[in-house]
C-alpha cells in the first residue's frame, strides 16, 4: 500500500523513498513507491508530473491502495529521489480550491448544487444545477467568491470515520467506503475530497468567471483562478493596448471607435457592391457585343467565384444563351442559363467533371466547379465550350 503524502500536505515537493515494485504494461513502465506525493488522476483534477531519480514521470494513476507512476524509463536503484513539478501542482491546487469555493457560493446564493468539475489545461468548468444564471447573478457570484478569497479562510484536510462524516454538514454524501478525507474551508463548507488544495483561500489569488453555456438543462461555468486569471488579464490588456494603438484612442473609447469603424466598413461595402454591379453591367454588355456564337464564354485571370456567379446571373438576365465563365487564378468554372436551354448545368457538370479532375455541382440553371491545376481547368473549359456550342447550334 502506498502512503499518500499529499493527504498530509499538498506542499511536499521533494522526498526520499523506496521503489517497492516495477511493472511493464502495454503502454510502458510503471513503478510503485513506498511513499508518494504524486497526485493521481481523480475528482476532476489531472495528475502531477515530475521526476524519480531524474527520470520523467509521465502519468500517475490510482489502483485500489496503490499509486502507479508511469515513467519514461525505469529509474536505477531501489532508492528514489522524487520531485514534483511544483508549477503544475500549485496551479492545480489554485484551480481545485477555487472550484470548491465557487461551488459553495453557488449553493449559498442560488441553491445550485455542483454536478461535475473539470480542470483543463486552459480553464476549469463546473456544471451547476440551474437552468440559467443572469449576468447580474454571475457578477454577484464573482464578487462574493473573491471576497471569500480576501477573507483568507483556512483550508484544512483530515480523515474521519464514516460515523464522524455522517455528523458533518457535507455538501454531498461521500462515495467511498471506510474512512473519508474531508476538505474544510473554515466558515464556508465541508466537502469529501481527495484532491490537493492551498492552505487558505488567499492562496487561490483570485477567481475570474469567463462565460456560461447551457448543458443538458444545467449551466456550465468556465473560470480561471490565480496565475491563470492573471495571465488572462494580461492577455486581455495586451489586446486592448493593440486596439488602442490601431485606432489611436484610449481604452475607454475603443468600443465607440470600433462601432464607427464598422459603420465605415458597411458604407465601403455598399459602395463596392454598387461599383461591382456597374462593372458587371459594363462587362456583360461588352461580352454580349463580342458574342459570335450562341454561347457566352470568357476567361478571367483573377475573378473570385462569387463574382463569376454574379456576372453569370447578370448575363442570363440579358440573354437566353448559356454562359460559361472561368477564373484561371483559382481554377473555377461557372455554367448558367436563363432556363431557355434544355441542358441542366448541374447535370452537365456531373457527367463530365470527373474526366478532368473537377469537383462541383449545382442546379439546373447554375453550377460551379473547381479544379486542381490551371491545365485541368483550361482543358475542361475548352471541352465544355466546344460541346455547348454544338448543342445550341
Amino acid at each position: 500500500m502506498t502512503s499518500r503524502l499529499y493527504y498530509k500536505s499538498a506542499y511536499v515537493t521533494e522526498w526520499e523513498t523506496k521503489i517497492t515494485k516495477s511493472l511493464q504494461r502495454e503502454d510502458g513502465w510503471y513503478v510503485l513507491l513506498a511513499e508518494s506525493a504524486f497526485y493521481p488522476h481523480g475528482g476532476g483534477q489531472p495528475c502531477d508530473t515530475g521526476t524519480i531519480n531524474g527520470v520523467a514521470v509521465l502519468d500517475v494513476i490510482s489502483e485500489e491502495d496503490e499509486v502507479l507512476h508511469k515513467v519514461e524509463r525505469l529509474p536505477e536503484g531501489e532508492t528514489a529521489s522524487c520531485r514534483i513539478d511544483w508549477q503544475r501542482r500549485f496551479d492545480h491546487m489554485q484551480q481545485h480550491s477555487g472550484q470548491h469555493l465557487l461551488s459553495a457560493v453557488c449553493l449559498k446564493l442560488f441553491n445550485a448544487m455542483t454536478l461535475s468539475f473539470h480542470l483543463g489545461n486552459e480553464s476549469a468548468t463546473i456544471d451547476v444545477e440551474s437552468p440559467e444564471l443572469t449576468q447580474e447573478q454571475l457578477s454577484g457570484l464573482e464578487r462574493e467568491v473573491n471576497q471569500a478569497i480576501y477573507d483568507n479562510h483556512p483550508i484544512t484536510s483530515y480523515m474521519v470515520s464514516p460515523e464522524e462524516a455522517s455528523r458533518l454538514p457535507l455538501v454531498k454524501p461521500p462515495t467511498v467506503s471506510g474512512n473519508v478525507r474531508i476538505v474544510e474551508i473554515e466558515s464556508v463548507e465541508f466537502n469529501a475530497c481527495g484532491g490537493t488544495h492551498v492552505s487558505a483561500t488567499g492562496g487561490i489569488g483570485m477567481i475570474k468567471l469567463l462565460r456560461t453555456e447551457k448543458v443538458k438543462g444545467n449551466t456550465r461555468i468556465s473560470f480561471k483562478c490565480g496565475s491563470r486569471a492573471l495571465a488572462e488579464f494580461n492577455d486581455c490588456l495586451g489586446i486592448l493596448g493593440k486596439l488602442s494603438l490601431k485606432f489611436n484612442t484610449g481604452k475607454d473609447d475603443i468600443i465607440a471607435r470600433v462601432e464607427k469603424w464598422e459603420q465605415e466598413q458597411k458604407q465601403i461595402q455598399a459602395e463596392m457592391a454598387a461599383l461591382k454591379e456597374q462593372n458587371d453591367s459594363f462587362v456583360a454588355r461588352e461580352l454580349l457585343e463580342q458574342q459570335e456564337v450562341r454561347l457566352i464564354a470568357h476567361q478571367f485571370e483573377n475573378k473570385p467565384l462569387k463574382d463569376l456567379q454574379n456576372l453569370a446571373m447578370k448575363l442570363t438576365s440579358l440573354s437566353n444563351d448559356p454562359v460559361l465563365l472561368v477564373d484561371l487564378a483559382d481554377f473555377k468554372v461557372v455554367l448558367s442559363h436563363s432556363g431557355a436551354f434544355e441542358q441542366s448545368c448541374g447535370g452537365f457538370f456531373k457527367e463530365h467533371l470527373g474526366a478532368y479532375g473537377g469537383k462541383g455541382g449545382g442546379s439546373s440553371n447554375l453550377a460551379q466547379a473547381g479544379f486542381g491545376t490551371r491545365d485541368d481547368v483550361l482543358a475542361f473549359y475548352e471541352f465544355a465550350k466546344s460541346r455547348l456550342i454544338s448543342m445550341v447550334d
